[in-house]
């Protein structure tokens, strides 16, 4: 049986002893779920980040300059010394 008290004060609840019987039955069952993992042979497994048999599918990161500075400036409706001008966020 489970000693939920610990679990319950992490959690800042307040369980009654029924809330805890039932909470402690549970966690017992939960454990030995995952006790019977123990028993499996895993030696010489790899360990899988994906179950599909896929390779990276991402791009290659590769810089490009696809705007010259004009052009992403000529929408701008202020510049200051060929860069954007914008009002201050915050006041000193």
């Amino acid at each position: 049986m489970q000693d939920i008290k610990k679990y319950e004060a992490m959690a800042k609840l307040d369980l009654s002893e029924a809330e805890r019987q039932s909470l402690s039955e549970r966690m017992d069952k939960l454990i030995a779920g995952f006790s019977a993992l123990e028993s499996i042979d895993t030696e010489g497994t790899e360990p899988l980040a994906t179950v599909l048999n896929i390779q990276n599918v991402l791009r290659d990161d590769a810089a490009k300059k696809l705007f010259t500075r004009e052009e992403l400036l000529s929408n701008a409706p202020e510049q200051h010394e060929h860069c954007f001008q914008v009002p201050k966020a915050l006041e000193q």
